[in-house]
């Protein structure tokens, strides 16, 4: 075999040094190229050079060496059982091409002496000459390869001069059989490399075994004939005389008929056991379609079931869906929707974001949510001109959905919780008035929804439905404000692309929410007022009959607790009225609140209390919504 070139690129790293300084990464290399060559995988980089006259094990001309070794083995494992029954074509025709198949794995012999081996202690790759041969020599491959080649019917004849017409060679032709272990290796490549299909894959592997299997019983079976002493007390001497005179490829013929027939359980009864030692070996060999049979199904069955199972649990999915509705008289509309949504699901399950990323490494999730939405993001109303940090950040944490046609993704007056971006499709905002439903605006990829409601803290105020096939990214409300939380300049910007956005809406939209030019307003103060005079800025403020709302915005300031105040003592009795509260920001100390008091309701407080008359002295003991009166 000639020097393999240092240039030859290898789809491993093949040989790594003994330098000390590389050895950490050359291990961690070599963990890698013992699990990528089944998957054709090549890993980047230049490979470090191979000693003289070492073959890499994973080079491409050395896998086509053993490829074609495979073709001699299919030859050897339909020969070695042939040339047992038929002895005269083991001494005549078929005598010259057993030389030339073995001369070829004598060859492959000494190539092994020099294939570099993956040590599995170490997970290095082994290149030392030495090391190779003691390793190849000590293993029981060894022995068996060469008793596997060596022509031992021409050994005789060239020693002894005649020509053995016994059995004794026809049995050591069958040590060949131990080739078969390439093809279960290449089977082995085959069904893990992707670039196959591992349906056809294991068919023609399940193939193969049966045509080896009815091979060999029809040959052995003719043997069994062939050697008994009266050959009219055999099954195929029974109906045809002086069977061994006639021509080869008729007993063939019959053999392989008579070997299908019984694997297949058919049994017609022309060809039957007539002997003893027929009817023993057709007990073994029925034994053995048993096992033989019960492999063929099951592997069958497990390949079949494979591909339709996510069609069976779509179909269960879907007639649970139709009990559900039916049980609960759902509306025929949402009924198709639940339907549509579910059918979506399966046909995109291979896109689904988090079933297909769950699995890798946060890196690698990371790099492919950049690949596919940071692009889209950028080009997004509300986040042009944002640093490329937070754009960064804002992708990692998008999450992926798929919505058929006709499907409400947020309903007017919902929770606000995520807001969106349109990746694909299309949508359209609606409002129920009059008993029906009214498109106001349609939206197309790059555009966003459902980011009104969660700014201003209020119910969403419009339901938006998709159009067509969908695909949109989800942002939560809660991580958003963390990733804002401290970058003023960003949040800046976002607030202005807002406020820009909000102006520019069509009229029949902003119409519909008239607490949109208070809602301006406030942002323009938000967003003018200089730092230095922001702590002195009384905030926005609404009663509870106004809105339940506010529309300070989540990305100004960090959001400040929300507390009801009244101008009075909570026992005292008072009007309807009096009781309206004023829902405010609590501010950083009492006698800030007692000042903001005083400028709702007009006069001058002392004390804070709560609804049981607890006097209140640290602002921090407070709680969301709690009811304040100041008194």
């Amino acid at each position: 075999m000639r020097e393999m070139s240092s240039e030859t690129r290898s789809p491993v790293p093949l040989l790594y040094r003994r330098h000390s300084s590389e050895k950490i990464m050359n291990n961690l290399a070599s963990v890698s190229s013992s699990l990528l060559p089944a998957f054709g995988t090549v890993v980047g980089g230049d490979s470090p050079p191979l000693r003289k006259y070492v073959i890499a094990p994973y080079d491409r001309r050395y896998r086509w060496w053993q490829a074609f070794l495979v073709l001699l083995v299919i030859y050897s494992a339909w020969s070695s059982p042939f040339e047992l029954a038929f002895k005269k074509v083991a001494t005549g025709s078929l005598l010259y091409v057993d030389l030339v198949v073995d001369f070829f794995f004598a060859t492959d012999i000494i190539v092994t002496f020099f294939v570099a081996y993956l040590d599995k202690s170490t997970y290095l790759l082994v290149d030392e000459h030495k090391k190779i041969a003691t390793r190849y020599v000590t293993h029981m491959m060894f022995p068996m390869d060469v008793a596997s080649t060596l022509p031992f019917q021409t050994i005789y004849r060239i020693l002894t001069g005649k020509l053995h017409r016994g059995d004794v060679f026809g049995f050591l032709n069958l040590l060949r059989l131990w080739r078969l272990r390439r093809v279960s290796e290449l089977f082995s490549r085959l069904e893990k490399d992707t670039r196959f299909s591992y349906f056809m894959t294991r068919t023609i592997k399940l193939i193969c075994v049966t045509l080896f299997a009815v091979h060999s019983a029809a040959c052995f079976y003719y043997w069994i004939a062939a050697h008994h002493h009266i050959s009219q007390d055999t099954w195929i001497g029974s109906i045809i005389e002086n069977f061994e005179d006639r021509s080869i490829w008729l007993g063939y013929t019959y053999s392989m008929y008579w070997s299908i027939v019984t694997l297949t359980t058919v049994g017609y009864g022309d060809l039957h056991a007539v002997n003893t030692g027929e009817k023993v070996f057709n007990i073994f060999y029925m034994l053995f379609n048993i096992g033989l049979t019960s492999y063929l199904i099951g592997n069958m069955t497990n390949l079949i079931v494979h591909g339709a199972v996510r069609t069976f649990i779509m179909r269960d999915s879907i007639n649970e869906i139709l009990r559900y509705a039916s049980k609960n008289r759902l509306p025929e509309g949402l009924k198709q929707q639940m339907l549509a949504h579910m059918q979506l699901k399966f046909k995109t399950a291979e896109l689904q974001q988090e079933e297909v990323l769950e699995d890798l490494p946060k890196a690698i999730r990371s790099s492919i949510a950049q690949h596919l939405f940071r692009k889209t993001v950028e080009k997004t109303y509300l986040f042009k001109g944002i640093s490329e940090d937070l754009s960064r950040q804002l992708v990692v944490d998008l999450k992926a959905e798929y919505f058929p046609p006709k499907v409400e993704v947020i309903l007017q007056n919902e929770i606000p919780t995520d807001f969106y971006i349109i990746v694909s499709g299309g949508m359209e905002v609606m409002i129920h008035k009059n008993g029906t439903d009214q498109c106001l605006i349609k939206l197309g990829p790059m555009d966003m929804f459902g980011e009104i409601g969660v700014f201003f803290n209020i119910p969403q105020p419009f339901t938006v439905r998709s159009r067509k096939l969908s695909q949109v990214v989800r942002i939560s409300h809660h991580r958003f404000k963390q990733l804002v939380q401290s970058l003023d300049e960003d949040k800046k910007r976002i607030m202005i692309n807002f406020t820009e956005y909000l102006k520019e809406l069509k009229k029949e939209v902003q119409d519909e929410m008239p607490f949109l030019a208070e809602l301006l307003l406030d942002l323009n103060m938000e967003q003018t007022t200089p730092v230095n005079e922001s702590e002195n800025r009384e905030p926005s403020n609404y009663t509870q009959e106004d809105r339940e709302g506010t529309p300070t915005s989540v990305l100004i300031n960090t959001l400040p607790m929300r507390v009801v105040i009244h101008g009075y003592h909570p026992h005292e009795g008072t009007t309807d009225s009096k009781r309206t509260g004023k829902l405010v920001h609590l501010p950083d100390s009492v006698e800030d609140l007692l000042n903001l008091a005083e400028k709702k309701f007009g006069k001058r407080g002392t004390t804070v209390l709560l609804a049981d008359g607890s006097q209140v002295e640290d602002l921090n003991a407070l709680r969301e919504n709690d009811h304040l009166f100041i008194s």
